[in-house]
């Protein structure tokens, strides 16, 4: 019965270990080939050789000359048949035939084959007998007969046992080495996996984000660089989370300081027995409350803006530019009052997310509008500048920018001294910013003709 309560975990080697084991089973595999060649191949050398010469002992036999042995005639071969069995076959007195050999020797063995050599129905007989264990060639000895040689294989077999057994030795010792070779470059070569192994799991365990060494030029090293590159995008992107929050609290502070006390002065005022508050000092609380909301909500709304930019990517499409540019245009003459806009744009596409586009230009016209004096006019100029980029210039008739603060205007909440004094969070520009970079654009600020700033957004595409 199986208990499903407490299943055993699979069995996992580690890479380390399946490299050692590859290492050896690819040698093992090689060593088998080749062993498996060599010892064939020795076979057939030595059988071949046996053969050669037992048919030139054989042809030898046949030529050799014919002895007198007491009454009897005898081939002079079998005198010097010292490691071999030899005989010869005759059917000249018995139609099955009849085989003579020497009397201190031992017959070879003889069957059908060898009697079609001696009955001329065959010029050769070469085959292993498995009965006696021995090679036995056969050649014809005249009309009826056949001379008959035998070999015993045992001293082959013998050799070629040697052989396997050398043979095996030689491949166990090599795939021993090829797992210990295996097993000591796969602990060298993994050592940067390793590494990266411990940091992720530092990582996971701890949140620190410090890069591993690196060494070598290899793949490993690349990918250890890549990882190191990972972490440091993930820090700086926590860093600059820990200093949104830190910024926001401390632009945070001051509205929400003074709405509190403007609150407090309200509500002592209503107390029983507490001095009534003049009407016009009561007013005055009262726009002063409605700013600092305000302002909450300006500050909230651009740093929700800055969140949702920070998240991955959506899908761009196809965006005809001027028409963002117009939509910005009639958002911010809503709210431009005597301001007047001067506005000359060509048509331009691009690839993008339009409200990102959108919202960058209603920035640029804001931060216009709120620097240019009553009456003035704001210039916005939108054309191709001929390298596969458009510009589009936002051009004030304010006091401009000052040059130590033209490297700094475009940072998340950084305010000039001019602009200290009037509303705004400091992330308006931070959000052009970084519109522009995701779009494959720039940003960049200046001063304008007239005196006054110039912001200047240059994005890629094509004319429309």
């Amino acid at each position: 019965m199986i208990d499903l309560a407490d299943p055993k975990p699979p069995t996992r080697f580690s890479l380390r270990r399946r490299v050692a084991l590859l290492a050896a089973a690819c040698v093992a595999g090689a060593v088998a080939l080749a062993s498996i060649g060599a010892y064939y191949t020795v076979k057939e050398n030595l059988y071949q050789q046996l053969d050669d010469n037992l048919r030139v002992r054989a042809g030898n036999a046949v030529i050799s000359p014919t002895v007198e042995s007491g009454i009897e005639s005898i081939p002079g071969a079998f005198l010097s048949s010292v490691d071999i069995q030899i005989g010869q076959l005759s059917i000249a007195s018995n139609p099955r035939g009849q085989l003579t050999y020497p009397r201190a020797g031992n017959p070879p063995a003889w069957g059908a084959s060898e009697l079609a050599v001696a009955q001329g129905t065959s010029e050769e007989s070469i085959r292993t007998d498995q009965r006696t264990d021995s090679r036995v060639i056969a050649l014809p000895n005249g009309h009826g007969t056949a001379m008959v040689l035998a070999q015993s294989l045992a001293s082959t077999k013998r050799t070629l046992n040697e052989l396997s057994v050398v043979l095996l030795l030689i491949g166990g010792a090599g795939i021993l080495l090829a797992a210990a070779a295996g097993t000591a470059v796969a602990r060298g070569s993994l050592a940067p996996v390793e590494r990266l192994t411990q940091a992720t799991e530092r990582v996971t365990r701890t949140g620190d984000l410090t890069p591993i060494p690196v060494s070598g030029d290899d793949e490993l090293a690349r990918l250890t660089t890549s990882f190191n590159t990972m972490l440091g995008t993930v820090s700086e992107s926590q860093e600059r989370q820990r200093q949104l929050v830190a910024d926001a609290g401390h632009e945070l502070r001051t509205p929400l300081t003074s709405l509190r006390t403007n609150l407090e002065l309200l509500l002592s005022a209503s107390r029983p027995g507490a001095r009534t508050l003049p009407d016009e000092d009561r007013a005055e609380i009262e726009a002063d409350i409605r700013g600092q909301l305000d302002e909450l909500t300006q500050l909230i709304g651009d740093l929700v803006e800055l969140a949702r930019q920070d998240e991955p990517y959506a899908q761009f499409e196809r965006v005809e530019f001027a028409d963002v540019v117009e939509r910005a245009l009639d958002r911010a003459r809503r709210r431009a009052g005597e301001i007047d806009f001067a506005v000359d744009l060509q048509p331009w596409v691009l690839s993008g997310d339009s409200s990102a586009l959108e919202r960058a230009v209603l920035n640029l016209l804001d931060n216009a509008v709120k620097f240019s004096p009553p009456g003035s006019s704001v210039q916005v100029r939108l054309f191709a500048v001929g390298d596969g980029s458009a510009v589009l210039e936002v051009a004030d008739a304010g006091p401009g920018i000052a040059d130590e603060d033209l490297p700094k205007v475009f940072d998340r909440f950084y305010r000039s001294s001019e602009a200290r004094t009037l509303p705004g969070s400091g992330l308006g520009l931070a959000i052009v910013k970084h519109a522009a970079e995701r779009h494959g654009g720039t940003v960049y600020a200046a001063r304008s003709a007239e005196g006054g700033a110039l912001m200047t957004l240059r994005l890629p595409g094509a004319p429309g």
